[in-house]
């Protein structure tokens, strides 16, 4: 039934502000209309879980968390680094590859994963 996701939505106190961090940020070309469309590439894929309220994966008073699926980690690390952006927690690496956090200006822990 399900084909695929169909966008994430969230509020800001300041959209224009935050359509410009994603942009320098994370490359995202955010249009007039306040969204992006991101193509699917051959081998990504998206990953729908569940957390429970207690887990500390990511910060407990966040409801949800966007992973963001990048092709080059220490591309997209030194890019951060350049624009100015801290790490929100340290690089991990394991079974299903590479992680890093960063905390958009609304201040949401924003995950960014190398498969």
């Amino acid at each position: 039934m399900i084909k695929g996701f169909g966008g994430v939505f969230w509020r800001s106190q300041n959209p224009e502000a935050l359509k410009q961090w994603y942009n320098k940020v994370l490359g995202l070309d955010i249009g007039e209309w306040n969204g992006a469309i991101i193509k699917i590439e051959g081998n990504s894929e998206t990953i729908f879980s569940l957390f429970d309220n207690e887990d500390e994966y990511f910060p407990k008073d966040q409801q949800v968390m966007v992973n963001f699926q990048v092709h080059d980690m220490e591309e997209v690390l030194a890019h951060i680094e350049r624009v100015g952006v801290l790490l929100a927690k340290d690089k991990q690496s394991g079974d299903f590859g590479q992680f890093v956090w960063i905390k958009d200006p609304d201040g949401r822990l924003i995950e960014l994963w190398e498969k």
